[in-house]
């Protein structure tokens, strides 16, 4: 299976987020070219009918932080999904927190392990 940083698996629509070990860096020119593994998992998630939005480190990084939140909009938008403020939101109120807590004390518990049996 694949892992995907935010996803709605009902709309089949995720945001991946892709650090530098996605990428390769072009000797020559500095370019940036997404690997092997991250070309095959995006294609294989389109197949499946998959949405992806991907924001690149790189993106991310040289864009400021009134910037940012145009950048997400456009790759949101790339998938079908509207940010402006004024839209309301199609999901719980409760659903949005447990993805993307606004506060330390918000985080949902993490699971317990349990002892293991001694032998």
């Amino acid at each position: 299976g694949f892992s995907l940083d935010l996803a709605d698996p009902k709309a089949k629509r995720a945001v991946e987020v892709d650090g530098p070990f996605h990428y390769l860096q072009d000797a020559s020119s500095g370019d940036y070219i997404e690997n092997g593994a991250t070309r095959l998992k995006s294609r294989l998630l389109r197949s499946f009918g998959w949405h992806v939005a991907h924001v690149a480190f790189f993106d991310w990084d040289k864009a400021s932080k009134s910037d940012r939140r145009q950048l997400l909009a456009k790759k949101l938008a790339g998938i079908g999904v509207d940010l402006r403020e004024d839209r309301e939101s199609d999901a719980p109120e409760s659903a949005t927190r447990a993805i993307l807590p606004s506060t330390p004390e918000e985080k949902p518990p993490l699971p317990r392990s349990s002892p293991s049996p001694s032998m």
